[in-house]
């Protein structure tokens, strides 16, 4: 599958990620969208990430910007460093992918691209270099930044709490240990690596999911906390070592806060509807999200259900104020729901509404394919009702938002979404019980798989 350019970036394998496919990218970028007071680049811990933001920072500075080099931060300490400085950023990374791709997001002064930017940078692509001589200088701040945010806002509320921190290949794994530390609580360290490990935080392998329920066993720990490759997708577990789907983290996150709209994709719970004032679903992305919240206003959150968490509004914390930030964090939705959590993550899991969502994929499906099979349940309705008998239901409605959305007439979800970024066909299923979401979840990943070869 050759690179892919679409509003979570430039994607592909590392070694279609040429110094003129990215050069061209970089140039297009600058030439249609703005860049306020120059170029913030960053980059995961890929081992390809450091040769591809030097090809980043070398194409930005023939164009005569100003480069600013943040080092290995994770994405949303690059959007605030550039942010605060009213300077666009590319974050090298395929965040959440595996190795051997990987990946450019851009941001604009404000903070992350949209589709109007995204058909812009197209149309510019193709461009010669201005060969102009761009300046550079390094940013040593932006992860501490990074770090006083939340702590600054919080204070030592973790006192007394046991919390490990599953480091694995994260870039912002060090910044974790410390924004942890910072809020009072004893960390324990687990499972660094020196290799690459891609960790879809809304699609957790299980033999993480196994290895995260011995950790927490082992440590007697109150949570583990983690974060997808570029740290921009948060990871958490309860008391158990039980993963915490993304969306409700978003759900327990936006109501701490005191949030009254929640604007998330179609994929994420519906029980969001039961908590908030105002709730808009938008297609997944957080390009979407991010509109539907400009389109808000007022006391908004956005959040998906990979777990990222977009701050719309000036927030208070227990020790200060709590800036908004409009990209993915991973750290907020993490601290609200511990915080929260007086009686322990399980009891406040289980205090929300009774909606339980259950995602995965299938990997290595070309798009093409995973297309035309969604393509043909839509189109045929006796398709759709064979594939939904599979889970003993019968259709109450479809919603075709993003990928195809099924509600059967007992409530219960099922999704299916080929992915926009990567060979993957996406499956999600929601049920009134973790335990039948898990069954749905299950049958319907081997059917798929039956019928995809």
């Amino acid at each position: 599958m050759p690179p892919k350019f679409g509003t979570s970036g430039l994607r592909g394998l590392v070694t279609d990620l040429t110094l003129d496919l990215v050069a061209d990218h970089v140039r297009a970028f600058i030439a249609a969208c703005p860049v306020g007071t120059g170029l913030y680049v960053a980059r995961d811990l890929r081992s390809s990430s450091p040769a591809i933001a030097d090809m980043v920072i070398a194409a930005a500075r023939a164009e005569g910007l100003h480069v600013t080099d943040c080092g290995a931060v994770p994405t949303p300490a690059l959007v605030l460093a550039a942010m605060g400085a009213g300077a666009a950023a590319v974050m090298v990374t395929g965040s959440h992918i595996p190795a051997d791709r990987n990946g450019l997001k851009f941001y604009v002064p404000q903070g992350e691209i949209d589709k109007a930017d995204e058909a812009a940078i197209l149309v510019n692509l193709g461009r010669a270099s201005a060969e102009k001589p761009g300046t550079a200088t390094e940013n040593t701040t932006a992860g501490a930044d990074y770090v006083t945010r939340t702590v600054g806002a919080y204070g030592r509320v973790l006192t007394g709490r046991s919390i490990g921190v599953y480091s694995h290949s994260a870039v912002g794994r060090d910044l974790l240990l410390d924004i942890v530390a910072g809020l009072g609580a004893s960390v324990v360290e687990l499972g660094r690596s020196d290799t690459f490990i891609p960790v879809d935080t809304e699609a957790v392998d299980p033999a993480i999911r196994a290895q995260l329920r011995v950790w927490a066993q082992e440590h007697a720990l109150d949570a583990i906390v983690s974060t997808d490759g570029d740290g921009d997708r948060p990871l958490l577990t309860d008391e158990t070592g039980v993963v915490i789907m993304g969306d409700i983290l978003g759900q327990i996150t936006g109501t701490a806060l005191g949030a009254e709209i929640a604007v998330t994709p179609v994929s994420s719970n519906t029980g969001a509807e039961q908590l908030f004032g105002t709730v808009v679903r938008t297609r997944i992305g957080s390009p979407f999200v991010i509109a539907g919240m400009a389109e808000a206003g007022g006391r908004v959150v956005g959040y998906e259900a990979n777990g990222g968490f977009l701050l719309g509004f000036a927030a208070e914390g227990p020790a200060g104020p709590l800036p908004p930030l409009m990209t993915r964090d991973a750290v907020l939705p993490f601290v609200a729901p511990l915080v929260a959590a007086t009686g322990g993550l399980a009891a406040l899991v289980a205090s929300q509404p009774a909606r339980f969502t259950a995602a995965d994929r299938l990997q290595e499906v070309p798009t093409e394919k995973s297309l035309a099979l969604v393509a043909s349940f839509d189109a045929n309705p006796g398709r759709r009702a064979d594939f939904l008998s599979l889970f003993d239901g019968i259709e109450a409605g479809v919603d075709r938002t993003d990928g195809l959305r099924m509600t059967l007439a007992d409530g219960r979800i099922v999704h299916l979404r080929p992915s926009g970024n990567a060979p993957e066909l996406r499956f999600y299923a929601e049920a009134d019980s973790p335990a039948v979401a898990k069954d749905m979840l299950a049958q319907g990943l081997a059917m798929l798989q039956a019928k995809l070869g």
